[in-house]
């Protein structure tokens, strides 16, 4: 079993086929059992252990799923995973759709997870899986109505991923991320499959195991799927540490009208070139911000923008940290940054002040050389 899935691993570069040798298994393993077999009690049981939510400080919704059900479920148990759990992350302002540990389920289960955060106003085709065993594809598109509300376009959603995070959550994520609806923080995903299945081959004790669903991927464009190379996050970071990164990035993009404005502030009331001014209001206002996860991002993107419009390299934004404003009050247009020094009384400080200030001495040729690296103040040259 080993020499032939070495082999066919190899030979195929797919690392989801793997065959076992299983004597002690008399019939073909049965797949995970069928939840609309359940009961309503035993469905709701098990969706309550695969799903679950909670409000984070920072009004931060967060949503984690272990097990995507399908389309069957959903619809039986809709009404109440809208009033039990969508209900109250509707009210958050923004959301984590933790889906580190989710490595299955199913894809007809797809369409209700995009559709809560897709616009209403748009049906949009997000991806089309091919079937093998009935040589079928499927459709998939968001749904023009859905149960409850949608969460706000205007909300910044966060995905979390792991090594784990397998099939159905993949394709989840990868759709999200292609959509710009989402940033998907954490490590890069297994590259699994949306449906594995173990066969026995012919009557012997060995079983294969192999993908018999794939996803065409029509987002991903040329036919680029997930599938076997997993999907990359846009922030990468240990999956133990994915939801701290996230709240991180939330704050930032929390912050950043707030920011902008007050830059389109200053400009608009200090910007000594009036003329170029209304095309940086216009730039900084529709500037796409969707991709933003850190400061240097920030001003990466303020900066090349800034420029570019106004063909100034004067024009420079810089982070430098929080700010306690209890002891460093921002500057005026008039005001100098750095404190002006008091002028000491004593003679030898006085020469010391002066020789901090300017450089002097005579160079060869009878050349006077006189360097000042700053101006100072009016009234500590008068004084001086």
């Amino acid at each position: 079993a080993q020499v032939l899935t070495a082999g066919v691993q190899s030979s195929l570069s797919d690392p989801r086929l793997f065959i076992s040798y299983e004597p002690s298994t008399l019939e073909a393993p049965q797949q995970a059992p069928v939840l609309t077999n359940l009961t309503r009690e035993e469905l709701l049981a098990q969706i309550q252990r695969n799903i679950r939510h909670e409000v984070l400080e920072g009004n931060v919704g967060y949503l984690r799923v272990d097990d995507l059900p399908g389309q069957e479920v959903l619809s039986e148990l809709g009404e109440f995973l809208v009033s039990h759990v969508w209900r109250q992350l509707m009210s958050t302002s923004s959301l984590v759709l933790d889906l580190r540990h989710c490595s299955g389920g199913h894809f007809s289960g797809i369409p209700y997870v995009i559709s809560y955060l897709h616009p209403g106003n748009t049906v949009m085709h997000v991806d089309t899986v091919y079937d093998r065993p009935s040589n079928t594809t499927t459709e998939i598109w968001t749904l023009p109505e859905v149960l409850g509300e949608r969460y706000s376009a205007d909300k910044d959603v966060v995905v979390l991923t792991s090594g784990h995070t397998g099939g159905v959550a993949e394709d989840i994520a990868y759709i999200l991320k292609q959509m710009r609806r989402a940033i998907v923080v954490g490590e890069r995903t297994e590259g699994g499959a949306l449906d594995l299945q173990k066969l026995r081959i012919g009557q012997s004790n060995f079983f294969l195991t192999v993908p018999v669903s794939r996803s065409l991927g029509p987002l991903g464009g040329g036919g680029q799927t997930w599938e076997g190379s997993g999907v990359l996050p846009c922030v990468g970071t240990p999956a133990e540490q994915a939801l701290e990164k996230a709240l991180a990035i939330l704050t930032l993009r929390r912050a950043l009208p707030g920011v902008v404005l007050r830059l389109q502030e200053a400009l608009q009331d200090y910007y000594t070139l009036v003329d170029r001014v209304p095309g940086l209001l216009h730039h900084l206002a529709s500037m796409d911000y969707s991709a933003v996860v850190s400061e240097e991002d920030l001003v990466t993107k303020l900066n090349a923008g800034l420029q570019a419009v106004s063909e100034d390299p004067r024009l420079l934004v810089r982070a430098t940290g929080p700010r306690d404003s209890s002891s460093r009050p921002e500057t005026g247009p008039n005001e100098s940054p750095a404190a002006t020094p008091e002028v000491p009384t004593e003679e030898d400080a006085r020469r010391a002040l002066v020789d901090s200030v300017f450089q002097v001495s005579v160079l060869p040729g009878n050349v006077g050389y006189l360097r000042f690296d700053r101006f100072a103040d009016a009234a500590v040259l008068e004084t001086l």
